[in-house]
């Protein structure tokens, strides 16, 4: 019983630390969450935790190294997408079957479609031209008579609120 008090004790108190040292790693909060959460299972999985000097050091260093593998994974994955267009198939099964991330990937879509409804008019238009419709900064400022300036000031606007939505 005290071995699980003092597991629980020790992911409570160095929880919010170690997904903070891994978002800055890999610069997303749901892949930081991941790795904590599998480096959790790691040091449960052969008892770890129990036989090491330093407990705080050996999360820290099994975090780094799943994080280090992720990194490998998406290199392997970025290398091939900038060979092709497409995905192979068995990569687009393996992230189906991943509900976690679809749910999470869906929330994240809501929440961007919400922030670009939220937008002032003439901004949420810019954003839209630019973005959907491919339009260059100098055609936008035509078509709606505006200046360039204008035209980047709404674009810089959409942009920041956009990004208020990943840091929430």
């Amino acid at each position: 019983m005290t071995d699980t008090l003092d597991i629980q004790r020790l992911i409570v108190r160095y929880d919010a630390e170690l997904r903070r040292v891994m978002f800055r790693r890999c610069g997303c909060w749901d892949m930081a969450a991941d790795i904590v959460q599998e480096t959790y299972q790691r040091m449960l999985s052969g008892d770890l935790w129990r036989a090491a000097d330093n407990p705080r050091a050996l999360m820290h260093r099994i975090a780094a190294n799943l994080a280090t593998d992720y990194e490998r994974r998406d290199a392997v994955r970025d290398r091939y997408l900038a060979k092709s267009d497409e995905l192979p198939d068995w990569v687009a099964e393996t992230e189906a079957r991943q509900p976690d991330r679809l749910l999470a990937a869906r929330q994240r879509l809501g929440r961007l479609a919400a922030a670009v409804e939220g937008l002032p008019p003439k901004c949420r238009r810019v954003f839209e031209m630019r973005k959907f419709e491919e339009l260059s900064q100098a055609e936008i400022a035509e078509r709606l008579g505006i200046s360039r300036n204008m035209v980047e000031k709404h674009l810089r606007n959409a942009l920041l609120a956009l990004q208020q939505v990943d840091d929430d």
